[in-house]
This record gives C-alpha cells, sequence and structure tokens, in this order.
C-alpha cells in the first residue's frame, strides 16, 4: 500500500493573544487515503476547522505558533512558500467553507466566480473557463446552469449556494476536498441532498474527502474514518461501524446521545452534554473533559490521558483513562437509554461486588 494523501503528524497551531496562548490545536495526527472519506467530529471551538485550514495554509500571521507535519502527495506544506500553497488551494486541494453566503463575492456573477478559479489554475480562455462553470453547476444539479451562471449569489436559495461552493471547489478535479459544515443552515432534505451529491462527486472523481461537522449523524453514511476532536486533541478515532457500536471515550457517548434516534420513544428526551467546552487558554489539569465528564474519577483531575489503541482492536484509539472494561459496561448501559448517573452508578455497584 502507498504513502497516504493527506498525513497530517502531531500538529499544534498555537495563537499568541493578549490574554494569553491559544492552543486551537495540541498535538492531533491523522491519514487521509485516495478515495477516502474522513469525518472530524466535535463542538464548536474543538479546533476543526483551524487544523483543516492550516492544511491550507490559511493560518499563517504573525501570531500563529505552528508545528509538527502536513505532508500532502509526499510534499510538505507547512514549509512550502504562499506561491507554491497558491498553486495547490483550489487545485489539488478545494474546501467548501462554512457559509456559501459570505463566501460567494455578493457583487460578481456565480458563473464569473467559478470561471476565475478555472482560469487562475489552468491556461484556457474566458470562454472555455465559462463553459467549465456551465458544466460543473449542471454536474452539482442546478436547473438552467447557463442561465444561474449568470446570477449573482443572493439570487441563489441556500441549497443552491452550496451546490455552487461545491462547483467551484470541484472545478480543477482536486486530489482532496475539505467540507467545513457543508450542511449548516440547511433544512434536513437539502441536507441529504448535498451530502448525496458530495458522495457522487466523490466516486466520480474518486477525490478524498474530510467533512468537518459538529453532528455524528452527518458522516455517519458517508465517512470512512471519524476522528473526534475535543479542546485542541482528537479523544478518539476509528472506523465509522465502531465508533457508532462500540466508542470508548465519554465524550463520543456524549455525543451520540445528543442524536435523536429512530428507534427511541417519541417522547424520550436527549442527553445532552453537562457544561461547556474549556477556554483554550486555560485548560483544566488532567484530562480536558473531566469538569463534563460524569464518570471523573479523582486521578482524572490530574494525570493527562494519552490517545492509546482500545485492547483488541489496534485500529481503534481512545483517549480515556478508565479501563477498557469499565468503559464497555458502561457503553452497554448507556446505549440501552440508561442515564449517565445511573450508568456509573450500576457500573460502580457490580464493580464493589466483585471486589
Amino acid at each position: 500500500m502507498g504513502a497516504p494523501l493527506l498525513e497530517v503528524e502531531n500538529l499544534k497551531v498555537h495563537f499568541e493573544t493578549e490574554d494569553g496562548l491559544v492552543k486551537a490545536v495540541d498535538g492531533i495526527s491523522y491519514t487521509v487515503d485516495r478515495g477516502q472519506t474522513l469525518g472530524i467530529v466535535g463542538e464548536s471551538g474543538s479546533g476543526k476547522s483551524v487544523s483543516s485550514l492550516t492544511v491550507m495554509g490559511l493560518t499563517r500571521s504573525r501570531n500563529a505558533r505552528i508545528s509538527g507535519t502536513v505532508r500532502f502527495n509526499g510534499k510538505d506544506l507547512l514549509g512550502a512558500s504562499e506561491e507554491d500553497m497558491r498553486s495547490i488551494r483550489g487545485n489539488d486541494i478545494a474546501m467548501i467553507f462554512q457559509d456559501p453566503l459570505s463566501s460567494l463575492h455578493p457583487f460578481y456573477k456565480v458563473g464569473a466566480q467559478i470561471a476565475e478559479g478555472v482560469r487562475a489554475h489552468r491556461d484556457v480562455s474566458k470562454a472555455q473557463a465559462w463553459d467549465r462553470a456551465v458544466e460543473m453547476l449542471s454536474l452539482v444539479g442546478i436547473p438552467e446552469p447557463r442561465k444561474r451562471a449568470d446570477a449573482y449569489p443572493h439570487e441563489f436559495s441556500g441549497g443552491m449556494r452550496q451546490r455552487a461552493m461545491i462547483a467551484m471547489a470541484l472545478a480543477n478535479d482536486p486530489k482532496l476536498l475539505i467540507a467545513d459544515e457543508p450542511t449548516t443552515a440547511l433544512d434536513v432534505t437539502v441536507q441529504a441532498q448535498i451530502l448525496e451529491l458530495i458522495e457522487r462527486l466523490q466516486s466520480e472523481f474518486d477525490t478524498a474527502v474530510v467533512v468537518i461537522t459538529h453532528d455524528l449523524g452527518v458522516v455517519a453514511e458517508m465517512a470512512d474514518e471519524i476522528s473526534v476532536m475535543y479542546a485542541g486533541r482528537i479523544v478518539e478515532k476509528a472506523d465509522t461501524d465502531t465508533i457508532f457500536a462500540a466508542p470508548e471515550h465519554p465524550y463520543t457517548w456524549g455525543l451520540l446521545s445528543s442524536i435523536p434516534r429512530l428507534d427511541a420513544s417519541r417522547d424520550e428526551e436527549l442527553v445532552p452534554i453537562p457544561g461547556r467546552p474549556p477556554s483554550l487558554i486555560n485548560l483544566p489539569g488532567g484530562c480536558s473533559f473531566h469538569p463534563r465528564c460524569p464518570y471523573v474519577r479523582e486521578a482524572h483531575k490530574k494525570v493527562d490521558p494519552k490517545l492509546e489503541p482500545v485492547a483488541g482492536n489496534p485500529g481503534h484509539q481512545s483517549a480515556c483513562l478508565l479501563d477498557s472494561s469499565v468503559r464497555r459496561k458502561l457503553w452497554s448501559e448507556l446505549r440501552t437509554g440508561v442515564k449517565p448517573d445511573e450508568a456509573r452508578a450500576d457500573v460502580m455497584a457490580a464493580e464493589e461486588k466483585a471486589v
């Protein structure tokens, strides 16, 4: 098997501010192969977007402190010049940003904005670039593409603007597509259409995809692997089936419990994760999740857990100080609808009997 298309190793992105050092990304590692889909999941402020913006070379600033390794197709991106990054962005690596209305320029027609990206990386005439823009709008399912290419962004619906952003991102046949919250502010039906569109185009272009989202439900069907981020770090990663069937981190359990389930009764309440994400300037000691974790023990406030393979499955990694057997017992309770406090009491009672 060849080298991964994208290889991120021990990436750290810190920002110096007047209030202190913001550890936005604090030592994450992952790989993406050609044609593979990686889901990066976590709450707002967990470092998801910053990590991918760094891959694109968009976090370089005077107050940024970036270290680690980012290799794309064997090329070191962190050490690449601005000129090299401009030739890669929009060509080999493309990104769909969170809000298409603010990402599209309001003064220029949609077709012209797509054509501009084509001409920036291809030696083609204006007419050829315009034809490519129309072709891409048709490919993403926008009706009357030639007419719509001559329209402004405000004349598109939210779903159409997102389709136009996908058309722009894929216009130069990139090897890697980063989709940052591609379904934000879209209704459920349009969300499903956008995700289906990304999957279809991925298979046609054999593009690797990184999907960034706060919703595990978004990546449930389309991701091959999932990395769960919290407070600038990856706290759990595994293939998608394992994350949903046998997760081993309390934060992942919390994300899963906050998703509505079809097999649950209509009056069953969702279980929110208590508290709020920590300040990335003043992280709590020990495990960063311990102030919000229902299963915290005294040692967890002092010891910083490392991302380590789960017993019996080296491809599944978790950063949790609870014993693996305890985590599995807790999840077996939680997946049946038992509340966290009740699950903890049951497992502790079982441990005391065993002693």
